[in-house]
């Protein structure tokens, strides 16, 4: 679903990005670790179409992302920093407004946000104004938004920061259900200690390149011992 070649990036005289390469399968659930400031978001943004990379090539659904980006958004779900939530709207005006964007109308709409909110366990307050939810119930409305048009790839940046443990719990399996459903899941994250459960690769991202790939063992002690040794290579 995803294959990006030699991607690079710099913000002025600062390389981001350096030949960074990856390809993700679907129902492949890839975890790009790293350091506050290693690349990860930036890595996102580009394969998420909102940054531009300076350098190298980005393939999505087998369609130039980089000529067309347009034509690939439509199969990607994204979860960043931002919720894009509008807090005056309810959650299920936000996903409303969010599912005309991606083209759903009708009866067809009206479903989709159902099957969102309930499987975000959000249905009970479909008619609540988004600015009276939790930081969890924040974190689980953008997930819904990101899945409701049954995007093929998944990408979701540093997605446990701020969430409690029961939040953090659902979110977990939501992504470990999405990779087995067949979508391409990239996670950028620095807890390794939480979230990892069903993830089948690893990549350790430092100073704008991969420096290392893990597919067998990803317990978090060793990722944690990976990520240190490499920090301080």
């Amino acid at each position: 679903m995803i294959l990006a070649e030699r991607l690079g990036k710099r913000y002025g005289l600062r390389p981001v990005l350096r030949g960074v390469s990856l390809q993700v399968a679907r129902g492949e659930f890839v975890a790009v670790l790293g350091a506050n400031g290693a690349g990860k978001t930036t890595l996102l943004r580009i394969l998420a179409t909102l940054t531009r990379p300076d350098a190298g090539a980005l393939w999505i659904g087998g369609v130039d992302a980089l000529r067309h980006p347009e034509r690939v958004r439509q199969q990607i779900g994204l979860v960043s920093h931002h919720s894009l939530v509008y807090g005056e709207l309810t959650a299920a005006e936000n996903l409303r407004f969010y599912g005309w964007l991606y083209g759903l109308r009708g009866d067809a709409l009206e479903r989709r946000i159902e099957e969102a909110l309930r499987q975000m366990d959000l249905w009970s307050r479909r008619h609540d104004r988004a600015r009276t939810f939790s930081r969890g119930m924040t974190q689980r409305l953008t997930i819904a938004r990101a899945l409701l048009h049954d995007p093929a790839v998944l990408l979701l940046d540093e997605p446990f920061t701020g969430l409690d443990q029961g939040a953090a719990a659902t979110l977990s399996s939501l992504l470990r259900e999405a990779a087995l459903e067949g979508r391409a899941v990239i996670m950028t994250t620095h807890e390794i200690h939480r979230g990892l459960e069903g993830v089948t690769r690893a990549l350790i991202l430092r100073d704008g390149q991969i420096v290392h790939e893990q597919r067998d063992d990803l317990a978090p002690q060793l990722l944690a011992a990976l990520l240190h040794d490499h920090a301080n290579a």
